[in-house]
Formats: structure tokens, sequence, C-alpha cells
């Protein structure tokens, strides 16, 4: 079990994130989740994070809404507000930010690049073993040949 005071994102975090440029449609981002077996991706203007795009932001924003997958860009449907921390930073300012923003998953950047991810359910992993997300992710970790962060991350 990680102590949230002192354990650093960095090693929880599902590290090398899958970014698409901000004029990636629609359809892009989300055969790359597929591919990757993700929920997410960040939404990039060059090298720096400008925005995140969920599995259910395509559906609620786009979809639903009646946009054209093939050629609605990422950067019309993602969160622009995005939260973000540090590699450095702790599980506990993780858990502080998610609260406050009302977010599943937080993107962190080195110097505006992003670097990993770090979801609600990797910091119940790591905070109480008797957890009962905890012991479901568990499982699953078992039962599934996918890196234990991506679980998280759907």
């Amino acid at each position: 079990m990680a102590n949230t005071k002192t354990s650093k994102l960095s090693e929880v975090m599902t590290p090398n994130p899958v970014t698409l440029p901000t004029k990636a449609t629609i359809v892009e981002a989300a055969r790359e989740m597929e591919s990757s077996d993700i929920g997410d991706v960040i939404v990039v203007d060059g090298e720096k994070a400008c925005g995140i795009v969920t599995d259910r932001d395509i559906v609620v924003r786009a979809l639903a809404k009646d946009l054209d997958p093939n050629d609605t860009r990422l950067a019309d449907i993602c969160s622009k507000d995005l939260v973000s921390l540090s590699p450095d930073d702790t599980l506990g300012d993780a858990e502080k930010l998610m609260r406050k923003h009302d977010v599943r998953r937080l993107v962190v950047l080195d110097g505006g690049t992003p670097v990993g991810v770090v979801s609600l359910g990797d910091l119940a992993v790591t905070r109480d073993s008797g957890d009962a997300l905890a012991d479901q992710r568990s499982q699953a970790q078992q039962l599934s040949p996918s890196s234990p962060s991506d679980e998280a991350r759907d």
C-alpha cells in the first residue's frame, strides 16, 4: 500500500500517454483508444498538452449531438480546462485535485509536455488493498493480459 503523503505520481501513473493533435478527428481518437485499449487521449498543440478527450466525451459531446465523427476535430470537443500535476506531486495532491475539480483522470505534465495519466482507479489500488475497487481491479489484472494501468483508465 502506497503512502499518499509521500508517494509520487511518477510511481503510479500510466507513462507515455497517447497524444493526438488538435486537428485529429474523433474517428482517429476512437481508433487509437480501441487499438491501445484506453479510454482517453491527450490533445496536444505541438508538444504541449491543451486538452483531453475521453470515450464519454465522444459520445456526449459529439455523437449525441449528431456531429460527424469524420469531420469533427478534437479541438472542438476536448476538455480544455486541463487538470494536471507534475510527476513529483504526491498521490495526496492528486486525490485533492480530483475531488476539487470532480474529475476521474489527471494528466501528468513535465514542463507542459504530457508524461503520464493518473486515474481514480490508480489511486484506489494504491490506497487500500481492502478497498472494493482495489479488489476488483486486482482481480481484473489477474485475468487480463493488458497492462495494469490500462484497466484504470477505461
